[in-house]
């Protein structure tokens, strides 16, 4: 009985032992170091993260819900910030002509941003990962087909197609569409316009890893395909899929923002950023600066905060420049 003790005694100690090491591996890794090493990179980094968590915590944060119609009232309309003269508390940056908190639908409207942002995304790379795999390990005709109709969208702006998509499914649904229908819409129209970046890199990946030893090995125990692609091969082009994925972040928002100001995205009662500063460019010759600059500066800060991120992550993941 103690022989059976013992082990599981040393196999615990391995365990917690690991746990150290496993940290200083991470904390010594080239990432980190080049992260550590940028103190441009860590402020873009914090002040992404607070965006995350104003977005987050919006709820608590404001002193209302813009988004409610009984929380807001009239009589507070228009009011300047509350440094001049003019300004009342609690509405920090002032309210617009509904009466709504300036800073209470920033944070209620980068939420929505950055909720359109991180799904297009996700949709957009797990369409443009799923279709450059394919691609470039089938090769032949499904990597010509799928090529091609890449090339063509290439040849047309990504806010295009974006304004093609949104078009249709007003078209189709007409006045069916609501805040969350609204979001889906805008969701998928991000998403088919930004796979092509995705599968254009992961098939040049695809083609020069299938043609290793390790993907040979795989095919000659029989593994299939799919499990082939997405567990042996897709692990190996993770650093270009991260540096697209952010850089994409940062043109996503800035695309439903540019939909939103132009009308076509989220509607008053579930206003982004890019809705926020369309209402208020309507109130900036009247004297409401405002209205339209807190929203602006919000949205050019996040933007540049993602970018930089995108930026360094670039840099930091190309071998060349280690």
């Amino acid at each position: 009985m103690s022989e059976a003790v013992v082990p599981h005694k040393v196999e615990e100690r391995g365990s917690r032992a690991a746990a150290p090491g496993w940290f200083k591996r991470t904390r010594d890794s080239d990432l980190v170091y080049s992260f550590r090493r940028s103190r441009i990179t860590m402020i873009a980094a914090t002040v992404t993260l607070l965006f995350f968590l104003l977005a987050v915590f919006a709820s608590v944060l404001s002193v209302q819900n813009p988004f409610d119609p009984a929380q807001l009232q009239l009589m507070n309309s228009r009011i300047s910030p509350l440094w001049t003269a003019d300004g009342q508390s609690p509405f920090l940056l002032g309210t617009d002509e509904q009466g709504r908190d300036v800073l209470s639908a920033i944070l209620y409207g980068m939420r929505v941003s950055l909720l359109v942002g991180v799904l297009g995304v996700f949709f957009s790379g797990a369409l443009g990962i799923l279709l450059g795999l394919t691609a470039g390990y089938f090769g032949g005709a499904v990597d010509g087909l799928i090529m091609r109709i890449a090339d063509v969208q290439l040849s047309f702006p990504a806010i295009l197609i974006a304004l093609l998509i949104n078009g249709i499914a007003k078209s189709v649904f007409g006045n069916k569409l609501d805040e969350m229908s609204m979001l889906a819409v805008l969701v998928f129209a991000i998403g088919l316009s930004f796979w092509v970046q995705y599968a254009r890199t992961v098939r040049g990946s695809v083609m020069v890893e299938k043609n290793k030893d390790y993907v040979a090995a795989a095919q000659l125990i029989g593994l299939p395909a799919p499990v082939i692609m997405l567990r042996h091969v897709l692990p190996n082009t993770t650093g270009p899929i991260l540096v697209i994925g952010t850089i994409n972040l940062a043109l996503a928002i800035i695309t439903e923002a540019t939909l939103s100001f132009l009308g076509s995205g989220m509607p008053e009662t579930m206003p982004s950023l890019g809705t926020l500063i369309r209402i208020g460019n309507n109130y900036l010759f009247a004297g409401e600066w405002w209205i339209v600059a807190f929203p602006g500066l919000a949205l050019a800060a996040l933007i540049l905060s993602i970018n930089l991120l995108g930026d360094w992550l670039r840099d930091a993941l190309n071998p060349k420049l280690r």
